[in-house]
């Protein structure tokens, strides 16, 4: 599955999905300006949404936890 990104530059937002976002996910805010997508019957999270992303980057020493777990495959 393709892992697509886009970001608005004069809202400061961060998307990030896998596969294409659909209208039936799910939104669920989370701490810290981040917000999941989650898939409507198995609720696994198909991407996410940071708020303020650039100004995150402002600052020498940013971290930022997010509440998924995900692993990285080579494609084929």
């Amino acid at each position: 599955m393709k892992l697509y990104y886009q970001y608005d530059e004069d809202a400061d937002i961060l998307y990030v999905s896998q596969g294409k976002p659909s209208a039936k996910d799910i939104s669920e805010e989370t701490s810290d300006d981040v917000v999941l997508r989650l898939d409507q019957k198995s609720k696994k999270v198909k991407g996410f949404t940071i708020l303020n992303f650039a100004k995150r980057g402002k600052h020498k020493h940013v971290s930022l936890s997010l509440p998924i777990e995900m692993e990285l495959l080579p494609s084929r």
